[in-house]
């Protein structure tokens, strides 16, 4: 019994096996004898392995099309070799990157003026001295009348806020107001004044600096004013709206705008001193800000502003003062080659400190200033290297300056109806009075060089954009920053000899 079901299952079992393969077999055959691929059906038949595993299957010989078309491709290259494309020097190749070009010039710069390094050395010895340059911002240790300048400027800072209060509230007209305002402007640029060339023991760098402040706060309480103005004449609109129309509903913030601040919420001592901190001279109620501060970022502007600081008081020490004083003698003593050779021993170095100052404080200290406070815009200058007129240097070397004039300046002037060349004729006057200020002011002389060196530069705009287009108006620019700006030195260095040198040779 036994025997027999063992035998007949042995045959039983191979045939249901044998029904089952051809089942499967059968499940994956296309229909109407088209292919698999053709009938889109995702199961494919594999061939099995012992122990139910799947067969590798070996990657196919590429078509003979393929080699055919590789060799042509072959043939052609050895064929041409040449397609149409422009030189990478040329304006239409498109290709901007000169940075080994830039490299070079530098590498050029330093090894030409190595010679005079070394000359100078020779000649003069090591100048660069720490302790004297304490000396320029101090004659006397007791008497710190600039710093004492820089803190008096606070009072003004505060006028501004709390006239700014009292108007917001209608506790001040509009017209008394701005006559508040008038005041405490004009004040902030004749008191220092006065100070610098009253007190004996104000030296010419501390002057400057404090005067350099009080511009700056000038300016920007000149904004505070504006835009804190607008923001009243802007709620007056709104009020008079809401009357006419009652159903008008007042305008909500939403739920992103929710740190938003409004007028007159912005009226605060810390709000004004964000400002007065922030590096821009433009005001507004809400400041772009970056997320948080970058502390490498901080620290790579830090180390820069300290290493350009030594670096410029050392190569004005060793380089620029022994130049000013070999230059210290009268124009009339001299004739035409001898002042020009001193304008160009002058120009060189003159240019490279004034490239320095300016990554100085336009990249390194308003970067870490910016930084410092997650201030967000950071457009201190553009491309104006790349000038091609006059007007395009100026609108682009000096953003905070440019976006003044033009928000508070040029665009008030076109809206009362002056012509776009009065409007520029002024900004330019109020340019030249300001550097005129910045200059002989603390160097207690009047000449006007600063004044007309500003406004030469209205000719040389119309000069430069009517005749010289491209690489040559380019070339103009740099030749007006590289030459203009040693001629004034020379005149400021030459008229100081006489007023005082001179005087005491006598």
């Amino acid at each position: 019994m036994l025997g027999d079901g063992n035998a007949t299952s042995g045959p039983l079992a191979r045939r249901r096996r044998a029904t089952l393969a051809a089942e499967r077999r059968a499940s994956v055959q296309p229909v109407n004898g088209a292919s698999a691929a053709a009938c889109g059906s995702p199961v494919t038949a594999q061939p099995s392995v012992p122990g139910g595993g799947k067969k590798l299957e070996r990657p196919s010989a590429p078509p003979p099309w393929a080699e055919r078309k590789k060799r042509r491709a072959e043939a052609g290259d050895r064929l041409s070799c040449h397609k149409a494309q422009e030189s990478l020097l040329s304006s239409a190749s498109g290709y901007r990157n000169y940075r080994g070009i830039l490299n070079w010039c530098v590498v050029m710069l330093v090894l030409s003026n190595a010679r005079l390094f070394l000359e100078n050395l020779l000649r003069y010895g090591i100048l660069v001295d720490p302790i004297q340059v304490i000396s320029l911002f101090l004659n006397d240790p007791y008497s710190w009348p600039a710093a004492c300048l820089l803190i008096a400027s606070n009072v003004f800072v505060l006028v501004a806020l709390y006239t700014e209060r009292q108007l917001s509230k209608g506790s001040f007209s509009e017209c008394f107001g701005l006559v508040v305002h008038v005041i405490n402007l004009a004040t902030m640029l004749t008191f220092p004044a006065a100070v610098v060339l009253l007190v004996p023991s104000m030296t010419p760098v501390g002057g400057a600096v404090a005067l350099g402040t009080y511009t700056i706060l000038f300016l920007k309480l000149y904004s505070y004013k504006d835009v804190n103005l607008w923001c009243r004449e802007l709620s007056t609109i709104k009020v008079k709206k809401l009357v006419r129309s009652l159903s008008c509903p007042l305008p909500q913030l939403s739920q992103g705008d929710e740190h938003k601040v409004c007028y007159p919420g912005n009226l605060t001592i810390r709000d004004m001193y964000y400002f007065v901190s922030a590096p821009t001279l433009c005001y507004e109620l809400n400041f772009p800000r970056s997320p948080s501060v970058r502390m490498s970022f901080l620290l790579r502007r830090l180390f820069e502003m300290l290493f350009f600081t030594q670096l410029l008081v050392g190569l004005i020490q060793q380089w620029m003062i022994p130049i000013i004083r070999s230059s210290m003698k009268p124009l009339e003593d001299m004739d035409l080659s001898r002042m020009t050779e001193r304008l160009l021993r002058l120009a060189v170095p003159n240019h490279l400190l004034w490239l320095m100052f300016f990554y100085w404080f336009f990249h390194s200290s308003m970067n870490f200033t910016a930084e410092l406070l997650c201030f967000g815009d950071r457009q201190f200058y553009r491309d104006w290297w790349n000038s091609e007129s006059v007007t395009y240097f100026w609108q682009n070397w000096n953003i905070p300056v440019h976006k003044w004039c033009l928000r508070h300046f040029y665009k008030p002037l076109l809206r009362r109806g002056f012509g776009k060349m009065a409007s520029q004729s002024a900004v330019f006057l109020l340019s030249a009075f300001f550097h005129e200020y910045l200059v002989s002011v603390p160097l207690r002389m009047f000449r006007l060089w600063a004044f007309t060196g500003m406004m030469a530069q209205l000719p040389l705009a119309w000069f430069v954009g009517r005749f010289l287009r491209g690489n040559y108006g380019n070339a103009a620019v740099w030749m007006s920053i590289i030459i203009g700006q040693p001629v004034a030195v020379l005149m400021y260095v030459h008229d100081y000899y006489v007023i005082n040198y001179r005087q005491e040779t006598d």
